[in-house]
C-alpha cells in the first residue's frame, strides 16, 4: 500500500517526539511505501532533515509557509460570489464549522491564485461586514491584518495537490488535519488521523500565554484551530489516540464515538530492558530526555532542581535533547541555568538514549502538555521510574490502569517547582524504594506498551482502512 503521511512541524525536520515515533513506525513495515507531505515553516529548511529517509519513503513532498510571503501575489480581477459561498466564507471566519467541501472547491486553484483572494475586493467587503457585526469597537485595519495573517496560511495549504496515495494518515489535526480532510475528498481515498497529544488544547495554552495576539482576538484564534481539528475528525475514517483519556476529550471536541480507537505506544523493550542499572558513584543522576522548547517547560525544571540542590549537593540533571528547533528559547535557558548556579546541570545535545540511560537513576518530565512519552516509557523499560507533571498520560503511566502492580514514580501538577523538588527529593532519599518503582514500571512497559503490539494494531489499522476502499486493489 502507498501512504501518504502528513507531518505538520515534525518530522522529518525536528528530532525526537512524534518525529523519533513516526521514523520508527516508517521503518517497521517495509510491507508499505510511504510518501511524506511535510509543512515546514521556512523554506530555509529545505534539505535539512534530521532522519535519513528510510528505504520505503519513496517520495518527500515538502512545502513551507513563508514561501507564500517572498512570492509576488496579483491583485485579482474582481471575483463574484454566491450568497452560499459568501456564507460559507463567513462562517469560515468567524471560525464556526463551515461546508468544508465548498471550501475545498472554492480553494482548489494554486496556491499563489488561492492567497490572492485575501487581496480581493469580494475580501474586503466580506470584512467590512464582519467587522461591523463582531468587532465594531475594534479598529478595522487591526481586524483585517488578524484575519489575513489567520487564514493565509489555509488558503495557501489548500491549493498543493496531493500526492498520489491508497492512504492519507495524519500525525495530528490542524493544517496537516485539514488537508487529510481536503486529500482524502479530492481522491476518494481514505484519510486516519493520528493524535499524539491534542492539538487545540496545545495550541490554545500557547495562545493564551502569547502576547503576539491582541487579548480582543485570542478566542477567535482558538475557535479557529477547534475548528480545523474537528474538520479532520469530521472527515477521518478513523482518529486514534494514545490513551482513553486522550479520546473521550476527542470526543468532547467533536469527534463521533464510533470513530475512536485507542492505540498505546510501544518502545523496544527488549533493548531498554538490557541496560544495567547505574554503577554507583556516590552521585543522583537525573535525566530528562526531552526538545528545548516552551511546551516542555524546561524553566521550571532548573527552578525545582534549583531547591533541590539546595538540600543536596550529590545530585546532577542531564538534560538530553535537540536545541536547535527554538534556539531563542534554548539560550535562555542556558541563562537561567547560569543565573542560578547550577554547575550540575548539563545539557547535552543529542545523545544515544540507551547509552545515556546507564547513568541515569531516574527520569524527570516537566511537560505543560503531553500524549503518551516516550522517554519516560522507555526509561520505566530500563528499570528507571520517573518524576512527571501531571499531564497527558504520565499518571496512568506511572500508577498503572487496572493493574495490580504499583506505582513507578511520582505525579505532580504543571508548574509546580516546590512539588516538582519535594518529589525529586522523595526519590533522591530512598533508594529502595526507587529500584522497587524502577521494576514495577518494566513490568507494566512489558505488559501494555511493546513496540511490537503497537505495530500490530497500526498494521490492522492501515490494512483494514486501504482494504475497505480499494478491495484489495493496489495493496
Amino acid at each position: 500500500m502507498r501512504i501518504c503521511v502528513i507531518c505538520e512541524g515534525c518530522y522529518p525536520f525536528v528530532a525526537g517526539g512524534v518525529s523519533s515515533w513516526l521514523h520508527g513506525l516508517i521503518k517497521a513495515m517495509p510491507q508499505h511505501t510511504f510518501v511524506i507531505w511535510a509543512i515546514g515553516a521556512q523554506e530555509k529548511s529545505r534539505g535539512k532533515y534530521a532522519y535519513e529517509m528510510p528505504e520505503n519513503v519513496v517520495e518527500l513532498r515538502d512545502v513551507y509557509l513563508d514561501e507564500m510571503m517572498a512570492s509576488h501575489v496579483k491583485k485579482p480581477r474582481r471575483n463574484r460570489l454566491t450568497p452560499a459561498q459568501k456564507d460559507n466564507l463567513k462562517r469560515l471566519m468567524r471560525c464556526e464549522q463551515p461546508d468544508w467541501e465548498g471550501i475545498f472547491d472554492l480553494f482548489s486553484k494554486p496556491p499563489l491564485e488561492n492567497v490572492s483572494f485575501l487581496m480581493s475586493e469580494s475580501f474586503l467587503e466580506l470584512l467590512e461586514e464582519l467587522s461591523a457585526e463582531d468587532f465594531p469597537y475594534v479598529g478595522f485595519t487591526d481586524y483585517f491584518y488578524c484575519i489575513r495573517s489567520m487564514f493565509l496560511p489555509l488558503l495557501y495549504l489548500l491549493g498543493v495537490q496531493p500526492p498520489e496515495a491508497d492512504l492519507y494518515y495524519s500525525v495530528s489535526a490542524g493544517y496537516a488535519g485539514v488537508l487529510g480532510a481536503m486529500a482524502g475528498l479530492r481522491t476518494g481515498r481514505p484519510f486516519l488521523l493520528t493524535e499524539h497529544g491534542i492539538y487545540t488544547r496545545e495550541r490554545e495554552e500557547e495562545i493564551l500565554r502569547t502576547d503576539w495576539v491582541p487579548a480582543h482576538f485570542k478566542n477567535l484564534w482558538i475557535r479557529m484551530f477547534y475548528m480545523y481539528t474537528r474538520c479532520a475528525y469530521q472527515y477521518a475514517t478513523r482518529v486514534t489516540s494514545l490513551f482513553h483519556r486522550a479520546s473521550l476529550i476527542q470526543q468532547e471536541i467533536g469527534c463521533p464515538a464510533d470513530k475512536c480507537r485507542v492505540i498505546p505506544n510501544g518502545v523496544a523493550y527488549e533493548r531498554f530492558s538490557q541496560i544495567p542499572p547505574k554503577e554507583p558513584d556516590g552521585f543522583i543522576d537525573i535525566g530528562a530526555v526531552v526538545r528545548l522548547v516552551p511546551i516542555k517547560d524546561i524553566k521550571t525544571m532548573l527552578y525545582a532542581f534549583s531547591l533541590v540542590c539546595q538540600e543536596r549537593d550529590n545530585v546532577r540533571l542531564h538534560i538530553m535533547g535537540p536545541t536547535e528547533e527554538d534556539e531563542e528559547y534554548y539560550e535562555e535557558c542556558v541563562h537561567l541555568r547560569d543565573d542560578l548556579g547550577l554547575d550540575k546541570a548539563v545539557f547535552t545535545g543529542r545523545v544515544n538514549v540507551l547509552e545515556y540511560l546507564q547513568k541515569i537513576d531516574f527520569v524527570l518530565l516537566t511537560s505543560l502538555s503531553e500524549g503518551q512519552p516516550l522517554a519516560v516509557l522507555e526509561g520505566m523499560a530500563a528499570g528507571r521510574p520517573a518524576v512527571t507533571t501531571d499531564v497527558g498520560c504520565c499518571r496512568e503511566l506511572l500508577e498503572g490502569v487496572d493493574d495490580d502492580l504499583g506505582t513507578a514514580g511520582f505525579c505532580v501538577p504543571p508548574m509546580h517547582q516546590s512539588a516538582m523538588a519535594e518529589a525529586m527529593l522523595a526519590m533522591c532519599d530512598n533508594q529502595a524504594e526507587r529500584l522497587r518503582m524502577g521494576e514495577t514500571g518494566q513490568k507494566r512497559v512489558s505488559a501494555n506498551y511493546r513496540h511490537a503490539q503497537m505495530l500490530e494494531r497500526y498494521a490492522a489499522l492501515f490494512d483494514e482502512a486501504g482494504g475497505e476502499a480499494l478491495g484489495g486493489d493496489r495493496i
